[in-house]
């Protein structure tokens, strides 16, 4: 093989001895940099063809930026609420740096920076000579050849995934890669940074590589770049840089974890118990002082500062000036639960596929992607929601794991306009009480929890299905405690009403739908559901976009499942339908049930909850999202039907009239609370929807127990709910809802039958049978025997569904009188005497009647049920009255 195809590392490796490689590299970078020389002799050919085989395009890619989040505040400005990074870095460009700053880094590092071809020769062969005899030193390299090892080592870097398990292992190997590598290998990088430092010097301004450097650079730790740099150390702007501040960051380059001087305690040679270390508070940041001085002087040799200002710089402390930036929710303050379900959006939303990409490398995208992240939320809404929340709850109960959540969105659109929660925003795993970084409003897909029972807020889908199959909000319903039958499909079930209750322990009675809304009666909705199919009401839920808390395997669990939901070791995720299910049993978030509210506000149709508005890339582009979807679940006359049942619930008289403000705006609402642990109240405008949980975010107590602010727990939500509403109706008014069709509002009515002469318990039995309500009156006068209906109200024919029947049982006291008219006056005495009677004369009307007077009627009537012995009065006809 002919010696000019041999590979770069075989040929250095193949000659022998220092004098031989410090003579090739000399040459290769001689004629790197000034080409005119004459280079003769064959070693020296072969090293030339080899260089300018090497590649030459650098890829200079854009560095690892933050994520930053945004809102707007009070006067519609963007303002940060947020920033997510690996490295801290904040780019900025050239004239946004201190003249100062470049004279410090040019003077130490570089002095040639603007008249060399892009190459340190002396600091070069001095690296070369270096790892030749293995002594790895790094030599002194230009900015170009410093800005391509960063870049080079920046994108090793991005190359490692944050959920790489060997991540420390490979980062340390990219620095090794990128910057100490000795013997053959060390001399084969130095020639390859060699050849792209002067192609990138033809490709770019020195200004450019300057600027793109300090971009790069390291700082220590996290921090990256001369902004952040100059923010983290000294707090100002890069901008703003003192020459003393300069000569500190420029010194720190060249060992950045060593001179960091953010680390009081020193940054390293520390003692077995990890104290005493150097370059510390208590050396005074000695060797970062040392490396300051040196650039100070240097800045002095070149007359960059004055002998008396060199002076004077040299002999001031090192004092830092410390900012630290967070990367996470933690610095939002109030609004961090709101902040923590847009991370949880970029992080894994399905609906930022097309945008952001695949979501195993969202948290990547969210850490080093450099987007700015414009949200929904809503500063005056927002405000608003905060407040009321301090208002009315406190961030923890002693006795209780206490929790409370609001959410507001906009109903035509899904935005999320507000979210605030009751507890302080802390994701360590060991938070104490009132801390927690879960937001209890959203499901685990977006940061929150499994959701909580909803109670009776779930009783909207048997509404909307009673509706939807054709059922009138005034039809009357058997809503009294007693063993049902229900149905899911073709399987039935049995459930006892009486064992499950009514809140406050109502009896239940033959209603209409629109009495069980307003009142929440648990037994009117499971007699409407006992008309119904319980798989149609979960199927409905599902179509409005609801689904369990609970995500397993990506996907959210399910809430129409037919059967138990189990994860791999058997846990029930998710059970069978049940007719308690109707009651809210299911565990839902909270946000979840405010967009089905939010969709019947909207005639039918839901906007999917979203908090993003605009994404754009680090160069300020925007990022193509993908439209929000809206989707007609219900058709508008079902909305309408239902939104005239669920004003009731908000008005004087509704289970949900506490929290409303009575400002003049129409509401629809729902109450719902499960088992004595979490209480709900779900609300809406047309133009705003407000969702408020409050209960037990963990653990197992009665929370009528326990109070806060002087409000019992089950309670809290009234006044929490009104404050929200008030001043979303002040900044969203809202109109009339449309009213409903006619055949929603129709009365049935119902052939009633008789029931007298039954026993008390039989007429019951038989008039609730056929759908009415039976209230027994005070017993009447009859002859029948005491237990038997002497009379009933209305009596036998067609009345209105579901009335109620009044029927009063005999005194077993009376005698029915006779009936006597037409007889003549004696014998109507005798006929009444045999009855039990005393007969009385009445009034006389002149007529053809017996001479004596006929009957022409009876006081009380014919039929009538008196005490015997009393007197009935006979009015007669007789031609001559006066005889």
């Amino acid at each position: 093989m002919p010696q000019t195809k041999r590979t770069l590392t075989g040929v250095l490796g193949g000659l022998a001895g220092l004098v031989g490689l410090s003579v090739v590299a000399g040459v290769l970078v001689t004629a790197a940099v000034t080409p005119v020389f004459a280079v003769t002799g064959a070693t020296a050919a072969q090293s030339i063809d080899l260089f300018e085989g090497l590649p030459s395009n650098l890829k200079v890619d854009r560095p690892m930026q933050p994520t930053t989040i945004y809102a707007k505040d009070a006067n519609g400005n963007d303002q940060v609420m947020a920033r997510f990074y690996d490295q801290n870095r904040v780019p900025v460009k050239y004239d946004q740096v201190a003249p100062v700053l470049y004279d410090a880094l040019l003077a130490s590092e570089d002095k040639n920076f603007y008249s060399h071809g892009g190459i340190d020769i002396t600091g070069t062969l001095k690296a070369i000579v270096g790892n030749v005899t293995g002594s790895a030193t790094n030599g002194g390299s230009s900015i170009s050849q410093q800005y391509v090892k960063n870049v080079l080592l920046q994108e090793c870097e991005k190359g490692v995934p944050l959920s790489d398990k060997k991540r420390d292992d490979k980062l340390n190997q990219c620095w090794v890669d990128a910057a100490s590598a000795v013997g053959s290998k060390g001399i084969a990088r130095k020639l390859q940074e060699i050849r792209y430092a002067t192609a990138i010097e033809k490709q770019y301004s020195k200004n450019d590589i300057l600027i793109g450097y300090l971009n790069l650079v390291n700082f220590g730790g996290t921090t990256y770049g001369i902004e952040a740099a100059a923010q983290r150390y000294f707090s100002v702007s890069a901008s703003q840089l003192n020459a003393v501040q300069a000569a500190t960051l420029v010194g720190m380059v060249q060992n950045p974890n060593a001179f960091r001087i953010d680390l009081p305690g020193g940054t390293y040679d520390c003692d077995k118990d990890g104290k005493n270390c150097k370059n510390g508070q208590a050396d005074g940041y000695h060797d970062t002082m040392v490396r300051r001085n040196y650039v100070l002087s240097r800045m002095e040799f070149l007359g960059k500062i004055t002998k008396a200002e060199f002076e004077a710089d040299k002999a001031q402390p090192i004092t830092p000036v410390i900012k630290t930036p967070t990367s996470g929710c933690a610095d939002a303050g109030d609004n961090a639960y709101f902040c923590k379900y847009v991370q949880a959006t970029l992080e894994g939303d399905p609906s930022l596929d097309s945008a952001l990409g695949p979501q195993k490398d969202r948290a990547d995208k969210l850490l080093r992607g450099g987007l700015n992240v414009y949200t929904t939320l809503s500063p005056a809404m927002q405000g608003a929601a905060v407040q009321a929340m301090h208002d009315y709850t406190t961030p923890t109960i002693d006795g209780m794991d206490f929790g409370a959540a609001a959410v507001n969105l906009d109903p035509k659109t899904g935005r999320i306009l507000a979210l605030a929660q009751n507890t302080v925003f802390n994701e360590a795993q060991d938070a104490p009480p009132g801390q927690t970084g879960i937001v209890y409003a959203a499901d685990q897909a977006h940061g929150g929890g499994i959701g909580f029972s909803v109670g009776s807020t779930y009783k909207v889908f048997t509404l909307l299905d009673w509706l939807e199959k054709g059922h009138s909000l005034r039809e009357s319903v058997d809503g009294n405690l007693k063993k049902m039958t229900f149905k899911c499909g073709t399987s039935t079930m049995t459930a006892d009403t009486g064992e499950i209750g009514n809140f406050q322990n109502q009896r239940g009675f033959t209603g209409t739908p629109m009495e069980f809304t307003r009142l929440s009666l648990n037994s009117g909705f499971l007699g409407m559901a006992s008309k119904l199919d319980l798989c149609d009401i979960n199927d409905l839920a599902a179509r409005m976009g609801v689904h369990l808390g609970t995500e397993y395997k990506g996907k959210m669990v399910p809430v129409n499942n037919r059967e138990n939901v189990t994860d791999d070791e058997g846990n029930i995720l998710a059970s069978a339908p049940a007719p308690f299910d109707v009651l809210g049993s299911k565990n839902i978030a909270p946000l979840d049930m405010a967009a089905v509210y939010a969709a019947i506000a909207n005639n039918g149709t839901r906007c999917d909850p979203h908090a993003i508005d605009k994404i754009t890339g680090p160069d300020g582009a925007d990022i193509p999202l993908a439209p929000t979807t809206c989707t007609e679940v219900i058709k508008p006359e079902i909305a309408a039907g239902a939104a005239y049942a669920l004003q009731g619930v908000m008005n004087s008289g509704g289970t949900g009239s506490q929290a409303n403000p009575f400002d003049g705006t129409p509401l629809i609402g729902k109450t719902g609370s499960h088992n004595n642990a979490q209480t709900m109240l779900m609300s809406s405008s047309t133009t705003s929807t407000t969702g408020v949980w409050v209960g037990q975010a963990s653990g197992d107590v009665n929370i009528n127990d326990f109070s806060t602010q002087d409000i019992g727990v089950p309670n809290i939500r009234y006044p929490l709910s009104r404050a929200i509403l008030s001043a979303a109706d002040s900044l969203f008014p809202g109109g009339s809802f449309p009213d409903p069709v006619q055949s929603q509002l129709k009365q049935s009515y119902t052939n009633l039958p008789s029931v007298v002469g039954m026993t008390v318990d039989q007429a019951t039995q038989t008039l609730e049978g056929a759908g009415f309500s039976v209230s027994v009156g005070a017993p009447v006068q009859s002859n029948l025997p005491t237990d038997q209906v002497a009379q009933q109200d209305p009596g036998p024919g067609q009345v209105v569904t579901g009335s109620t029947i009044t029927i009063s049982p005999s005194n077993g006291q009376g005698a029915t009188v006779p009936n006597v008219v037409g007889k003549t006056m004696g014998d109507a005495a005798t006929a009444l005497q045999q009855a039990g009677f005393q007969a009385v004369k009445g009034a006389c009307t002149p007529g053809n009647g017996d001479d004596s007077g006929t009957v022409s009627a009876t006081s009380p009537a014919a039929g009538t049920a008196a005490p015997k012995g009393s007197s009935v009065t006979l009015n007669y006809v007789k031609k001559n009255c006066q005889g």
